[in-house]
């Protein structure tokens, strides 16, 4: 059956199982006449003696020469004027007893491979059955009952109508009144093996059946819906079918995936890779955008705002206002390091008299070497925005990998003139720390003052002596509360969840005064207030199962912080909100702590410095104290310069620059390098995209041009009406809906031997033989499940 398709034997034939791999066939009308194995990439096949001695060696590479079996398939081409455009698998038959070098399970194997095709839904089965065998036993219907219940995919077939006994036809099962198919039952008349030892061909056979069904009286009346031609016509308007049902969805996917291209398509239509004007022409493109990139990741106006993380311009401010601050803050002196210092230096001015006075030069010395200090996360500053601007500088030429060349040497030229205003500007922030060193600004408007500096001290004094706890507020200038919130977000309390079961996240609301937290981000129900005076804070170590990031606040004074705690661990999700956190706390005046090796150590400082600060007389302590708190104030006055005026320089000499030299400049540079058009030389990736692109888009014009023609020019024919198919709801056998007298072919074993009758291999005819299994599959249409020896469904889709 499958041979009469194209008109041609090409069809391994023989006893046993011959077909043991799936054999997927498409046949496609074509002027001329040739096959094409997938497998045989380029290989033409005109002689079809040879397509079948190509799938009995292919099958043999594969699973051996002794009925071995595997489910990877066969691919087929058959080009031919006799054909219209089909698509069928042809399967290896059940098998109930291993031969050969089959496995014990073969039949499980067989029916998982068949299941594989028949089981789809766009397949049609092919329920192949013997006229002179009961159909009510039939296996092939047994097993489209099990994947098609509806009955809506399966054509019964019906082979050997000229074997049956004298005064038997099989009319009532062609008019479709026995076992009712909704899509009803063909007749086919296949040759004998007499026919092909006797070298009939098939456009002869077909000839014969065509005469078998006009001469019989029981089928002339269904003549023209009988026979292997009309067979391969339904199955063809099966695919028509099929087709028209999934052009719309395909058509809009096409379309969709046209309009995606399009624009991109558009560039390339006229591209000529060797033209130097368009070479010309791209590159001050790509500078230009290079340009426009720049300038908007760093002004923060890009048309693709990164969503997941910080990125140019925002990342910098970030190290202005967060970074940079924090480095000043760690940068902090060591409070009783500082006193030892003042001591000292107060001491060496007097030498060997006792001054009366505290001296002007011990405020300086301190303040200088303060100010020294600050040197260091000023450079440490520039470093990180200079990173940040080459990390811009690299994003924003990702546009440009399609020209490798000059990503590369627009890279270079950018970086190196970064890294050339890096020394200009180090060089004018040190002149800035120069600057403040140079001459102390005493009458500066924020400075405290001798006067309130003395003030402030006695009131220290004052409140160490009393043990009062509530703070002495300065009289000389009343300090303003300031109730203004510095930072709002969600902190985890780790330590104190620990007691209570588990860590808890509560809502902190951040003052210049306070520390709040909420049960939630609506502030409804508050949880605890804490007063930021004397608190400062230190890094904790997350632990071994712990993701979180964790700092904690202390008293300076040693009491508790929160209830019975001495201090209050606070945990984050990120590095990044532990950072800003801690910018936000020191803009609250909380710092973090400084601990110095000697601070750790169990036995004091060099030189017993603990009982030196005890034994200081009650004068050189009212002095020292009066020098700390000039040099907290006007140290204070400086960071807050620098913080103002180091954003100010690198803007100006370095950012700004970059930008100013990237539009003026970056061209001219681009140009002095050499030959241009060795610059603008596409990468390999990117001449095969082009290509590929361009080859999509006329491959989607082209298949939207072909859908155009068939919604046009092909006829749909409708489902056939709903017939009563309840027999598909009772197993099929002797024990079926209907008793084998019943059936108008007579129940037999098997048809009698000899040269009329057809053995069961495809040996003995072209039709569907006892070892072609149960399934034929054409895409879109399957069959599984143990057919009888005589039985063989068979799958084909539309």
């Amino acid at each position: 059956m499958y041979s009469a398709k194209p008109q041609k034997d090409f069809l391994p034939r023989g006893s046993g199982i011959v077909t043991r791999r799936p054999l997927v066939l498409q046949l496609i009308h074509c002027p001329t006449e040739y096959a094409e194995f997938l497998h045989c990439k380029g290989k033409k096949f005109t002689d079809f003696d040879e397509v079948r001695q190509e799938i009995e060696a292919e099958t043999d590479r594969l699973t051996g020469q002794n009925k071995g079996i595997s489910p990877v398939p066969i691919n087929l081409r058959v080009y031919s004027p006799n054909v219209l455009n089909l698509t069928l698998v042809d399967l290896p038959g059940m098998t109930k007893v291993p031969v050969g070098d089959q496995p014990p399970d073969i039949e499980h194997q067989i029916r998982e491979m068949l299941m594989q095709f028949v089981t789809k839904e766009n397949c049609l089965l092919l329920a192949v059955s013997p006229a002179n065998s009961d159909l009510a036993n039939s296996d092939a219907l047994k097993i489209a009952k099990e994947v098609d219940r509806q009955g809506q995919r399966t054509i019964g077939v019906i082979t050997k109508l000229d074997l049956m006994d004298e005064g038997t036809d099989a009319r009532d099962i062609l008019e479709n009144k026995l076992l009712p198919l909704r899509r009803g039952y063909i007749g086919v008349v296949n040759r004998s093996q007499k026919d092909i030892d006797g070298k009939k061909d098939i456009t002869a056979a077909m000839a014969a059946e065509r005469k078998f069904f006009l001469s019989h009286q029981s089928y002339r009346h269904l003549a023209d819906r009988m026979g292997t031609p009309y067979l391969q016509k339904v199955l063809n308007q099966q695919l028509t079918n099929h087709i028209r049902d999934t052009l719309p969805g395909l058509r809009a996917k096409l379309q969709s995936q046209l309009l995606s291209i399009e624009k991109e398509v558009e560039e390339y239509k006229n591209f000529r890779p060797d033209d130097p004007s368009r070479k010309t022409k791209a590159l001050l493109q790509m500078v230009q955008q290079f340009s426009v990139d720049f300038e908007k990741r760093i002004e923060g106006s890009g048309d693709q705002i990164d969503t997941y993380e910080l990125s140019g311009g925002a990342r910098i401010n970030r190290i202005f206002h967060e970074r940079f601050p924090f480095e000043l803050v760690k940068m902090e002196f060591n409070e009783k390091e500082l006193r030892k210092e003042i001591s000292y230096a107060i001491k060496n001015i007097h030498g060997i008299r006792t001054g009366l006075f505290t001296p002007d030069m011990a405020f300086e010395t301190i303040v200088k070497r303060q100010i020294e200090k600050i040197k260091e996360p000023c450079q440490k500053c520039v470093d990180m925005v200079i990173s940040e601007l080459v990390s811009t500088v690299r994003q924003c030429t990702k546009k440009l990998a399609q020209y490798p060349m000059l990503r590369e040497e627009m890279e270079r030229i950018v970086t190196q003139h970064i890294r050339d205003r890096e020394s200009r500007t180090k060089n004018q922030v040190m002149l800035l720390i120069d600057i403040e060193l140079a001459y102390m600004n005493t009458n500066h408007e924020d400075f405290i003052g001798f006067a309130n500096a003395q003030q402030r001290s006695s009131q220290m004094n004052k409140k160490k002596a009393s043990g009062n706890q509530d703070e002495i507020m300065d009289q000389g200038s009343v300090n303003l509360r300031i109730t203004e919130v510095i930072r709002k977000g969600w902190l985890t309390i780790n330590n104190i969840g620990i007691m209570k079961g588990g860590a808890k996240e509560y809502w902190f609301v951040l003052t210049a005064e306070s520390l709040s937290w909420y049960k939630d981000d609506e502030e409804k129900e508050k949880k605890y207030m804490l007063q930021v005076d004397n608190l400062k804070l230190r890094d904790v170590e997350k632990g071994f199962m712990s993701s979180k990031h964790i700092f904690a606040l202390f008293n300076t004074e040693q009491r508790n912080v929160y209830k019975d705690y001495r201090q209050l661990e606070l945990a984050c999700e990120s590095q990044e909100e532990i950072d800003g956190w801690k910018a936000s706390f020191m803009r609250a005046g909380v710092y973090p702590e400084r601990i110095t090796e000697k601070e750790k150590s169990d036995t004091g400082e060099e030189n017993g410095s603990d009982g030196f600060m005890h034994s200081m007389d009650p004068q050189l302590e009212r002095q020292v104290e009066t020098i700390r708190n000039l040099v907290d104030s006007y140290m204070g006055i400086v960071n807050k310069t620098v913080r103002d005026l180091m954003p100010k320089t690198i803007m100006h000499l370095m950012i700004n620059n970059t930008k100013d030299f990237i539009n003026a400049e970056l061209l001219a540079n681009l140009y002095s390098c050499g030959d241009q058009n060795t610059l603008m030389e596409e990468s390999a990736e990117q001449a095969q995209h082009r290509d590929e692109m361009l080859r999509m888009f006329h491959a989607l014009r082209e298949a939207l041009s072909i859908i155009g023609d068939i919604s046009t020019t092909t006829v749909s024919t409708s489902m056939p009406p709903p017939v009563d198919d309840s027999w598909l709801q009772v197993s099929g056998g002797p024990s079926g809906r209907r008793s084998p007298a019943a059936s108008p072919t007579p129940q037999r074993r098997a048809p009698p031997p000899g040269p009329p009758t057809r053995p069961g291999s495809r040996g003995s005819a072209p039709g569907p033989p006892p070892c072609w299994g149960p399934a034929r599959a054409l895409p879109p249409w399957g069959f599984p499940g143990p057919l009888r020896r005589a039985a063989s469904p068979s799958s084909l889709p539309t």
